[in-house]
């Protein structure tokens, strides 16, 4: 990448000389937080090497914000490691990673030492640095920014080995919401409280918003020139891109957003995608946040706050020390041939409202726009109303799993690809999921108000204005009887089905194939 747009680092940042260095640290740009590395990090101060790759902005057309995201908070982060006495390479390259580490290792002496990287093919690219001819010593050390060991657990990944099982475990590791042994409140999963749809009129603190400074906004000139391409809008940019920042967003959601978080969790609602959800997984899925710090956070709150109820924190914490890990796991278990996961056999491209916001179905209005806007959307949009969809027209799993990667600004390829392949789409064949999450109208209807105002009646089932997702379901489960049968919890939906009329049966496969053959796809 061209240093015309580098000129804050280039300012205060001054180039080391590095003969003067036989230690050399690789910090990547999801590893922003040098607390998890070695304790010899902080005593040696060795020279630590950050790169902008050009390449690895044009494999995918990453959304913009998250583009200005990752590099801000880059910049920022090795500002801050200036600051802090730490002598600072920072290197920019127009191929990939390993391009730009062979033309610094070229004029280096010494050990080149770098963190097991979270993705897969960053890990691939690095471990082939190690058989190259460099005066440099390659060295790998263990990647310590998740909580649970890898290792120990992914043996145990397979069909059957839920993720309850695992977070039962984690709770007893870390002690979190824990008397001894036995859960605090008697349950491990306050789940089933934690399904209440927004009232009308139900006030919902804002999330503070963060003004780009003159390195953010820098970056932004660089992505809007290089990357005009790229998936979504680039206006408007509030993400936090340090950590301070980042531990201010935490408290905020602490003080104003946990008490509620539980309830509607699962809730929607028409022009308030954030509800009480944290959206602070940007943060942690790039090491501005740690895991545990977060938790704990949440778990001072339930202790010293008379508001926090315990099924608010049971379910946060839930989403990280259970579902976060668990599915990092997945992932070292799986890789690289989950990729290739469609166990449906669907091969359709995705629809084009995934690109454009543009159709009359007025929950995927409401789900696209904000991830067009701004690279976000919660859980049960993504669940419920992205993937189901995306099921229910048959579309290519690994299709859908690459806008994922793409399009969301906390999406990194370990926590999406799993999130994707294995929850949404059952595109694993049932490994990290007990059914295909897939529903008709009424979940939609019965967990926001999208419908009240959506062009399609969600309580007509077939015909020319009924919700498309109430024929599209029942089709779904006629074409993949045999994955519902084998699932206890879901096989009875084809039992219903084979109950309907033939009048039934007949207009909800009229409604589906004239759905499916007018639907536009990208």
């Amino acid at each position: 990448m061209p240093r015309k747009y580098l000129s804050h680092i280039d300012n205060r940042i001054d180039r080391p000389d590095l003969s003067n260095f036989n230690k050399a640290l690789f910090i990547l740009h999801d590893q922003l937080n040098l607390d998890v590395f070695p304790d010899w990090v902080q005593k040696e101060k060795p020279l630590l090497i950050f790169l902008e790759s050009g390449e690895k902005g044009r494999e995918l057309p990453h959304h913009k914000k998250k583009a200005v995201f990752v590099v801000s908070a880059m910049r920022h982060f090795a500002i801050e490691c200036s600051e802090k006495g730490f002598p600072v390479l920072y290197h920019s390259t127009d191929g990939h990673f390993d391009d730009g580490l062979e033309e610094f290792m070229k004029d280096f002496t010494g050990d080149f030492i770098y963190m097991t990287p979270n993705e897969w093919d960053t890990r691939e690219r690095l471990n082939n640095l190690k058989s190259h001819d460099f005066n440099a010593v390659v060295k790998e050390i263990p990647n310590n920014f998740f909580l649970a060991d890898a290792e120990r657990w992914k043996e145990k990944i397979g069909s059957g080995y839920r993720m309850e099982y695992f977070y039962r475990e984690m709770r007893k590791q870390t002690g979190y919401l824990m008397d001894v042994d036995e859960p605090i409140g008697g349950e491990w999963n306050y789940d089933n409280q934690n399904r209440k749809a927004l009232p009308e009129g139900y006030e919902v603190p804002a999330i503070p918003d963060v003004d780009p400074d003159e390195i953010t906004r820098e970056v932004i000139e660089m992505v809007s020139d290089y990357f005009p391409g790229s998936f979504g809008e680039i206006d408007n940019f509030k993400y936090a891109v340090s950590r301070k920042q980042a531990l201010d967003l935490l408290d905020n959601f602490i003080d104003n957003r946990l008490a509620d978080f539980g309830p509607y969790e699962d809730a929607m609602a028409a022009g308030k995608h954030k509800l009480f959800h944290s959206q602070l997984s940007v943060y942690m899925n790039c090491g501005l946040l740690l895991p545990a710090e977060v938790c704990e956070r949440a778990l001072n709150a339930f202790k010293t706050k008379e508001n926090v109820p315990l099924q608010s924190v049971e379910g946060f914490i839930r989403q990280i020390i259970g579902w976060r890990e668990y599915i990092r796991i997945y992932y070292e278990a799986l890789m690289p041939g989950i990729r290739q996961a469609n166990h449906f056999g669907f091969t359709e491209k995705l629809p084009a409202m995934y690109w454009t916001g543009s159709t009359e179905m007025k929950c995927m209005t409401e789900s696209v726009q904000p991830v067009i806007e701004e690279g976000y959307a919660h859980h049960i949009q993504r669940l419920m109303v992205l993937s189901n969809f995306s099921n229910l027209t048959e579309t290519d799993p690994r299709e859908l799993n690459r806008w994922f990667w793409f399009a969301f600004t906390d999406a990194y390829e370990w926590v999406e690809l799993p999130n994707v392949l294995g929850m949404s789409t059952f595109a694993d064949g049932g490994i990290l999921a007990s059914k295909p999450y897939v529903s008709s109208g009424n979940y939609i209807n019965k967990m926001s108000n999208y419908c009240k105002s959506c062009s399609y009646s969600v309580s007509k089932k077939t015909g020319e204005n009924a919700c498309p997702f109430n024929y599209l379901y029942w089709n779904f489960v006629d074409n993949q009887r045999e994955t519902f049968n084998e699932s206890g919890r879901v096989s009875f939906m084809v039992s219903m089905f084979d109950k309907k009329s033939s009048s039934d049966k007949k207009s909800i496969k009229q409604s589906s194939v004239k759905f499916l053959e007018n639907l536009e796809r990208s």
